[in-house]
């Protein structure tokens, strides 16, 4: 296997892992390591040219520096993309080899389940590098970070009711989801329990169809859940999606998910800002699954309380941001940066 490091100015280390026998192809970029081993999820998708892969990890990285700060981990910021298709190019071998281009980089990045991945390719990765997590076995295994996931973001809707439409709770309001994967699906259950309604889509019409009819749900074509109407916006897919083409679409009255990197651009927050929707940041909403993972690459033997009382926090977090970015009346995300920029020069002082 080739490991080639590449110039990224902006990160600490940037590898591009090769193997044309094993068709595999991907990026691991680390962000920081300011506050202890990078960590970040391995993602496999079907990009469609190397560059964006490389892109996609570049800022999955830095927003998992922003992502462990806002959680006040031990760790730093990483992440690791896979050129490829999981439904048909994903092999044992491949993800061994994946192992252990993570092992090339001995303990500065740590691995874990991401889009496109599950425990048992957690597994197969584990037998090319100690530095997995997201593991179904072992002492410290953590699983699944998924359920973890969704109930951090579900946290976050309810403090995003609260201060939107001064509202505990999320009974009776309708909440739009954007992708049913593992996080999304999950999410979709905490809501309907909770007594939302929902209006849902995935680019897998099969999945959208059972997943409406599980939770009697509202299906839209993909294209159509900007344009639904709603309280409140889920994205739960890939990142990007939230920019000039998708924001006037909006008839939501605020926006709070799971997926990385919800804002196309800096300015993708101020146009979000101007139209009065509330922007809840997504490496805060979405913090639940490092937290979980955490537990594993840190050794915590107490796991359930540990996760419980950082989820809280997190919570916490949410409700001082959307409130400092009322009281100042800015956008949230400009305060959630402020506040993590922070956190990060007082742990290099």
């Amino acid at each position: 296997m080739d490991i080639t490091v590449m110039d990224a100015p902006e990160h600490e280390r940037v590898v591009e892992f090769k193997d044309t026998s094993l068709g595999l192809l991907g990026y691991i970029a680390v962000h920081s390591t300011q506050r202890g081993p990078a960590a970040g999820g391995v993602r496999m998708r079907p990009y469609d040219h190397a560059a964006e892969a490389l892109t996609d990890a570049l800022l999955l990285a830095r927003g998992m520096t922003f992502k462990n700060a806002a959680a006040d981990l031990a760790l730093g910021g990483g992440k690791a993309v896979i050129v490829g298709d999981p439904a048909v190019d994903k092999s044992a071998e491949l993800l061994r080899a994946f192992g252990r281009a993570v092992q090339s980089l001995n303990g500065t990045y740590w691995t874990a389940e991401d889009m496109g991945m599950t425990p048992a390719d957690m597994a197969h990765i584990g037998e090319g590098t100690d530095f997995v997590a997201g593991l179904a076995e072992g002492e410290f295994a953590s699983g699944d970070p998924s359920p973890i996931t969704a109930r951090g973001i579900f946290n976050a809707l309810c403090v995003t009711a609260q201060h939107r439409f001064g509202v505990p709770a999320l009974n009776g309001l309708t909440v739009s989801v954007q992708g049913l994967g593992h996080v999304g699906e999950h999410l979709c259950q905490l809501l309907h329990e909770a007594g939302a309604r929902l209006i849902v889509t995935d680019i897998d019409s099969r999945q959208t169809a059972r997943v409406a009819e599980r939770f009697a749900a509202q299906a839209v074509a993909p294209d159509a859940i900007y344009g639904a109407g709603a309280d409140i916006f889920a994205p739960c897919a890939i990142g990007g999606i939230l920019n000039p083409h998708s924001i006037p679409q909006l008839k939501v009255g605020a926006v709070t998910g799971g997926a990385n990197n919800q804002l196309a651009s800096e300015e993708a927050a101020q146009l979000l800002h101007k139209r009065g929707i509330l922007y809840a940041p997504d490496f805060v909403a979405n913090g639940g699954g490092i937290v979980n993972v955490a537990t594993e690459i840190l050794r915590v033997s107490d796991r359930a309380s540990w996760v419980d009382q950082r989820l809280q926090a997190l919570e916490q977090t949410m409700d001082r941001i959307l409130t400092r970015a009322k009281t100042e009346a800015v956008s949230p995300h400009q305060i959630a940066e402020s506040i993590v920029h922070e956190m990060l020069r007082q742990q290099a002082a």
